[in-house]
């Protein structure tokens, strides 16, 4: 396969808190590995963020299991297209098990931007995770490469009628790291504690 031209993207930053803006107590928020995470604790740590460190591929499973056991709040799993290249048999599962309350969204750079800004399968290899998600079953897949879809999606987000999967095409980028918590049995106690568990 040929390398795939890329547009510049979305900051990741801003495209981040745009999903987040007017956050209901009813979204619990799964975070993927690096980038993603960090993201999503400079728009604001919260007790229902369960963010995963070093849980690589694990991302999308954690936010289907969640979503099955907690089906009256939404759950929003954010993460990378390296991860998301990694556990797409998770695809598969949320494919055939069609939790209303999930999404899952990618922030594909194209790039492994933990193990030193490699070309990912997305970029090099013109990988299609939109493709992957639709042969999968799911079947609102949203290509988000611009502020106008990103505000579409931001607004499916707030009355989820999933699964959904979308694809927000995201500007190389490294920007400062915002370290949230790192202990996971806190994590685990305080994410349990927000949710009533």
């Amino acid at each position: 396969m040929s390398e795939v031209p890329r547009p510049e993207g979305l900051e990741r930053r801003a495209a981040m808190a745009a999903l987040l803006t007017e956050r209901k107590d009813d979204l619990l928020v799964v975070p993927g590995l690096g980038s993603t995470c960090w993201d999503l604790a400079a728009a604001g740590d919260n007790d229902r963020n369960f963010y995963l460190w070093g849980a690589m591929g694990g991302a999308a499973m954690i936010g289907l299991g969640l979503g099955l056991a907690q089906p009256d709040k939404r759950v929003l799993v954010v993460t990378g297209d390296g991860e998301m290249l990694m556990g797409m048999g998770a695809l598969a599962t949320i494919g055939i098990k069609q939790p209303k309350n999930l999404a899952v969204v990618v922030f594909d750079n194209g790039h492994y931007g933990e193990t030193g800004m490699q070309p990912s399968h997305t970029h090099k290899g013109g990988v299609d995770l939109l493709g992957v998600a639709r042969a999968c079953g799911i079947a609102t897949c949203l290509d988000v490469a611009d502020e106008a879809a990103l505000a579409d999606l931001a607004a499916r987000l707030k009355t989820l009628a999933g699964p959904l999967f979308a694809r927000l095409t995201i500007a190389i980028a490294d920007p400062p790291r915002v370290l949230p918590e790192r202990d996971g049995a806190v994590l685990k106690a305080r994410f349990r504690a927000a949710i009533g568990v």
